[in-house]
């Protein structure tokens, strides 16, 4: 850990102010390039970082310097965000992987040639189940197994909601380049 971090972090738990803020305006555009992946929209993307800086200076003396700073913000964010899209339990709905008939290249890369901007307002588009499992699995690097415990779903459940997710990502990346 670097010596300015570590003195900001040891600042922030003495509660000076304005170690605190230097944390926020250090890593809030990082952070809320993450929120924004899980997020619908701008709004709701603001109300996830607003809760993780909340959290991440309620746990910050959990915080015990062992790994980059920075991956223990990223992952108390994306944390908060699944405690968001589970409070809103709705987004999963029990369907089967083998009542999917559309098939999807597996191999495909669907964001290759997307800059990161244009990706984000794409995942933006699919419905918050599909959304989630997307993020854990294409970006975060989650498994199956994995997902279905962080979210409270079955692995069959994360897997068929991937599949979809990519198929709706499909769709929207066919009417972007025919529009």
């Amino acid at each position: 850990m670097k010596l300015d971090e570590k003195k900001m972090i040891q600042r922030c738990l003495a509660g000076e102010a304005q170690a605190q803020r230097k944390l926020y305006d250090t890593y809030k555009v990082p952070l809320f390039r993450i929120c924004m992946r899980y997020a619908q929209d701008r709004s709701e993307a603001e109300d996830i970082l607003q809760d993780g800086f909340v959290k991440i200076f309620a746990d910050l003396p959990k915080y015990r310097g062992s790994g980059a700073f920075g991956g223990w913000l990223h992952r108390v964010v994306v944390n908060v965000a699944l405690q968001h899209i589970r409070r809103r339990r709705r987004l999963f709905p029990a369907i089967d992987l083998q009542e999917v008939h559309e098939q999807v290249p597996s191999d495909e890369d669907i964001h290759s040639d997307l800059n990161a901007k244009a990706l984000t307002q794409l995942i933006q588009q699919l419905p918050p189940g599909y959304r989630a499992v997307f993020n854990l699995y294409v970006i975060e690097g989650y498994s199956h197994k994995e997902i279905a415990e962080q979210l409270g779903i079955t692995t069959s459940t994360s897997k068929t909601q991937l599949f979809k997710a990519k198929a709706t990502l499909k769709g929207l990346l066919e009417k972007l380049i025919v529009s």
